[in-house]
Order: C-alpha cells, then sequence, then structure tokens
C-alpha cells in the first residue's frame, strides 16, 4: 500500500512509526511532503521515507493520502493538491476540527475519512475514532483500519457527530489524566514524599488502576466501593473530592471542550 503524508509532525511521526511497526506499508512505500528542510531530513535519514516540499508531486501514485497539517494550514495543503487527486485515491484527515463537509468541498474529492487520535498514539497506546464518506469502498476501509490500528484501538462510527464527542473526551482527555496525575504527585510532595518517589507511586497506580478496570470489566464504581472501608481514609478522601464538586467539575470541563469543537467545526 502507497500511503503519503501531508505534514510531517508529531503526530504524523507517530502514525508513522505504527504503520512501519505493524507492516501496514514498508518505508519504501511512504512518501512525506513537508515545507520544512531540516524535518524533510529527519524523516528520511530516521526512517528511510521520501519526503519532499511539493505536495502535488507526493500524492501522485498514492493509495491513500494522509492530512497531518495544523488546522490553520489546511486551507492551503487542499488548494495544493485538489487538482491531482484520482477518483481511486482515499484521503485521510486528522485534522482537528476539519469535517467531512470541508473537506470533500475543499478537495473537491468524495472518498475521505476523518480520524481522531490522541497523543498516547506516539507510543502506540493511542485511542482512535474514524468514520468515512459514503463513496471510500470497503476496501479503502479496510486499509485505513489497518493503518489507525497500528498505533492503538480503534472504533469505527458511522455518524460524524460522534467525532466532536470523541474530541473532547479522549482526544482532550490525555489532558485531563496528566491534570490528575501531577496534582497527586503534587499532593504525595505536600504530604513529605520526595518527588520520585510520589511520581512512581502516582504513575504506577494510574497504570494499574486503568489495567484492573479493563481485565475485570468491572464498573469503576464497584472497584471503588472494593477500595473504600467503612469510616476509612479513602471515604474521607472521596467525600472531600464531593464537597470539592470534582465529578461535576470533570462533567462541566467535558462539556465545555465538546461545545468548543463544535463551534470550531461551524467555523472551518
Amino acid at each position: 500500500m502507497k500511503i503519503t503524508f501531508i505534514g510531517g509532525g508529531v503526530m504524523a511521526e507517530a502514525i508513522l512509526g505504527g504503520i512501519l511497526d505493524a507492516g501496514v506499508a514498508g518505508a519504501e512505500e511512504i512518501l512525506f511532503g513537508e515545507p520544512v528542510e531540516e524535518r524533510r531530513i529527519a524523516l528520511a535519514e530516521t526512517y528511510g521515507v521520501t519526503a519532499d516540499a511539493d505536495n502535488l508531486a507526493v500524492t501522485e501514485g498514492a493509495d491513500i493520502i494522509i492530512l497531518a497539517m495544523k488546522p490553520q494550514h489546511l486551507a492551503t495543503a487542499m488548494d495544493g493538491i485538489k487538482s491531482g487527486l484520482r477518483g481511486d485515491q482515499a484521503v485521510l484527515s486528522i485534522v482537528a476540527g476539519a469535517t467531512l463537509e470541508t473537506l470533500t468541498k475543499g478537495l473537491r474529492h468524495r472518498a475521505v475519512v476523518r480520524v481522531m487520535p490522541n497523543t498516547p498514539s506516539q507510543i502506540r497506546e493511542g485511542m482512535t475514532v474514524w468514520t468515512a464518506t459514503d463513496q471510500v469502498t470497503d476496501e479503502q476501509k479496510a486499509a485505513s483500519q489497518r493503518i489507525v490500528a497500528s498505533f492503538g484501538e480503534e472504533i469505527y462510527v458511522e455518524d460524524e457527530k460522534y467525532i466532536d464527542m470523541v474530541t473532547a473526551l479522549s482526544a482532550s482527555g490525555p489532558a485531563y489524566v496528566f491534570l490528575f496525575i501531577e496534582a497527586l504527585i503534587d499532593a504525595g510532595v505536600h504530604m513529605g514524599l520526595q518527588r520520585p518517589m510520589a511520581r512512581k507511586l502516582v504513575l504506577q497506580t494510574v497504570i494499574g488502576s486503568s489495567k484492573y478496570v479493563q481485565e475485570t470489566g468491572m464498573h469503576p464504581a464497584e472497584l471503588k466501593d472494593m477500595v473504600s472501608s467503612p469510616a476509612g481514609g479513602t471515604v474521607e478522601a472521596l467525600m472531600s473530592f464531593e464537597k470539592s464538586a470534582f465529578r461535576g467539575a470533570v462533567l462541566k470541563a467535558v462539556d465545555a471542550a465538546y461545545r468548543k469543537y463544535q463551534a470550531l467545526g461551524k467555523e472551518s
């Protein structure tokens, strides 16, 4: 499978690493359109791929074209490649806020896949949700699924309306988790623990707790109750969370992100 990336940033590199590690495509089958010379050199030397400043040139012969630039560069990128797109090519976009309507109109091309990954994709632990237009063939969907599965877990949705919800929950989600991790570490330091020790305790607690939920299949509330002895310290901490409206703050924050992504989609 021949794959072209338009944009060679951090997420593009994460996807590239997944593709190569999973054997979805070989380095000789991958091209990059990237305006920054230093970046082109780094990608070529590190991964053995071909990189060029001419976006239109690198799309020729590609089966799938991955749009991986910043949102503010999307319009220019689409203008630069739309004249060379063929009917049998699929365009896969990871550009935040870019709707299928924006992409199909901007590219004058109907076979478009919209993908929303998150930052743990960089270590092959991503959570990606994706959708596609009706013009994307079953073969192209299968190829897209192989790509997104190469850097973590994936879910396909028929209705694009879920993408903004996903963006607010799992794409922005790592930032929420990082904030909670930071706060827990600071709490440990506040009690008197050395920061490296607090960091190790918190990180393994978060990793282990997540795996515990996954492997047991139990509801988080059940697992929380198992840790909470009557009149114990855990219950005291949970009561403090409730008094601080922790649960409500999380709900409001995710809803705020969702509304923002909806607004960005309308602006694109």
